[in-house]
């Protein structure tokens, strides 16, 4: 465990995405089997940033960051607003990672756009897109920073190390 002392995790989201609402129902399901609490924080807007985590903070040991436009086109002040409020971040997409967030845990985004373009490449060879079985994300990725955790003061265990796909040193 990254966290060891997890308790709380405060969940940065955006009430004004549709997505948001699905994952924070089904966040909210799986909350009490996994013995952690999730606290949602609220973010419409990009200065609405430093205050959310600063709020995460004092509520909770860890976030969880949706993805949304507002988290995506701002990840890497996202990712340092997270380090200087000493708050280890968790996020879907790798691109957190590579500009100084903790960790992310997502599905593999180069193999979605590979997959993409095989299926264009079908349809304009003439097949059906109806008749194109859907699919759902099979490989995933998890990615970790070191030089982010040892900013937060975190030691990442060896277990969770092997486990990674990708370790940025």
């Amino acid at each position: 465990m990254v966290v060891p002392q997890l308790d709380t995790v405060a969940v940065i989201s955006n009430p004004d995405n549709p997505a948001d609402r699905e994952l924070r129902r089904e966040l909210q399901a799986m909350a009490p089997k996994s013995g952690v609490k999730v606290r949602f924080i609220e973010v419409s807007e990009p200065r609405a940033l430093d205050k959310a985590f600063q709020n995460a903070r004092q509520i909770a040991q860890a976030t969880l960051v949706l993805p949304d436009p507002i988290t995506v086109n701002n990840r890497r002040r996202v990712a340092e607003i997270a380090t200087k409020h000493r708050l280890p971040a968790l996020y879907v997409f790798r691109d957190f990672v590579d500009v100084g967030g903790l960790m992310s845990y997502g599905v593999d985004q180069s193999f979605l756009f590979r997959r993409a373009a095989e299926f264009v490449d079908m349809i304009l060879k003439g097949s059906k897109p109806g008749d194109i079985p859907i699919e759902q994300p099979t490989q995933f990725v998890l990615s970790l920073n070191l030089k982010t955790a040892r900013a937060l003061r975190i030691t990442v265990p060896e277990s969770v190390l092997l486990r990674a796909d990708e370790v940025i040193k």
